[in-house]
Parts: C-alpha cells; sequence; structure tokens
C-alpha cells in the first residue's frame, strides 16, 4: 500500500494547525458544515470521567469526520482528530460560556495544579484507527482579581477548555508544568507523531 501525502485535520483549532506544521506534515482541512452540530460531540455525559470522555470526544470528532469525507466525495487519507479538556479531580472544566463562567474557571485554577487531557485519534480507515492520551499537569500561582480581569477582558479565554491557553499571556502565571506542552496546547507533538509513523504518513524528523 503507498504510504499516504497528506492527513486531514477535522479541526478549527489553529493552534493545531500550527502543530501539526511543526511536525512538517501536509495536511487539509476537513471542517464540519454550517448545519453540523459539532458542539454537541462535546457534551458532557453524566458521571463520566475526564480521562473516558476526552477519549470519547476525540473517536466521536474522527467518526463525524469520516461521514463528512464520504458525503463530500473526497480522495482517501488518513484523518486526524482530537480534543483537550482541563479536569480539577474529576470535574471537567470545558470551554466557558461567558466572562463570568471564564473568571470562575481561572479563580479555581489559581494556586493549584490541574491535569490537562488531550486525546488523539488517527483513522486511515474508518474501520482502521489508533489512539493515544496525553495527561499534563498544570500548577498556577495565585491569580490576582486584576490579573483575571484583564485576561477575561483580552478574550482569549473563550474557546478554550479551562478557560486559558498556555502560549498566551497567562504563561506567565504558570509556575510549574509536567508532561507535554504541545499537548497542553491541544495537539502532543510525541503521542501524535508516533501515530502518524504507524500510518507512514511522511514526518519531518
Amino acid at each position: 500500500m503507498q504510504a499516504p501525502t497528506f492527513v486531514y485535520l477535522a479541526s478549527r483549532s489553529p493552534r493545531r494547525v500550527q502543530l501539526l506544521e511543526q511536525l512538517g506534515v501536509a495536511h487539509r482541512p476537513l471542517l464540519p458544515d454550517a448545519d453540523e452540530d459539532a458542539e454537541a460531540l462535546e457534551a458532557l455525559r453524566p458521571g463520566e470521567l475526564p480521562q473516558d470522555y476526552v477519549q470519547r470526544v476525540a473517536r466521536a470528532k474522527l467518526a463525524a469526520a469520516w461521514v463528512r469525507l464520504a458525503q463530500r466525495g473526497l480522495p482517501m487519507a488518513p484523518i486526524l482528530a482530537a480534543d483537550t479538556t482541563v479536569a480539577l479531580g474529576r470535574q471537567i472544566l470545558g470551554k466557558p460560556d461567558d466572562a463570568g463562567h471564564a473568571r470562575q474557571m481561572l479563580q479555581r485554577l489559581s494556586g493549584r495544579t490541574h491535569r490537562v487531557l488531550s486525546a488523539v485519534a488517527l483513522g486511515c480507515t474508518p474501520r482502521r484507527s489508533g489512539l493515544a492520551l496525553c495527561i499534563s499537569r498544570v500548577r498556577f500561582a495565585e491569580l490576582p482579581a486584576a490579573i483575571i480581569e484583564r485576561y477575561v477582558g483580552s478574550g482569549e479565554p473563550f474557546g478554550k477548555a479551562g478557560a486559558y491557553a498556555v502560549q498566551g499571556p497567562i504563561a506567565a502565571w504558570i509556575a510549574h508544568l509536567q508532561g507535554s506542552y504541545s499537548g497542553v496546547m491541544g495537539l502532543p507533538l510525541f503521542e501524535t507523531a508516533q501515530l502518524l509513523r504507524r500510518a507512514r504518513v511522511p514526518l519531518a524528523a
């Protein structure tokens, strides 16, 4: 079987695009149509643990992307899908609903260690796929109220699990990070590269 020359990326995240480019992987977007309820895939189930949740959502995103590929009549190629979530203990902190919700999340993360879980799903065919999970631990210093207000006012927390982006200015308040920086960004490069190599997708290194 001929090695793939590119992968489809089933994600709107510019951070995932950037990280995939860092690996030197040729890719094309495979994004939801306007009538697709992509956010519904991320809905929480009662009692679901963070590790189960993030893996289920990554698989669901991959399955939805395969349907999209078939409907559009696009050429076959591996599809990469991913999901990242933030957890305090067993509680999942998803994307904030509004400024008040973002403020509340950051107040809860202040001075504490939380987990960032990133799951990556790579499908070579609709029935043949691999999944990798990366778990990192991040500790914020005590976040002054003025810093939280300024950060929420910047708009950066919106659309981000846990209401923050590690590559943004809030990184000045991250006292410790154990695990994968790229995983906290949204696409763990080591785990992603392993999946891509198994699928014989060319990488820069």
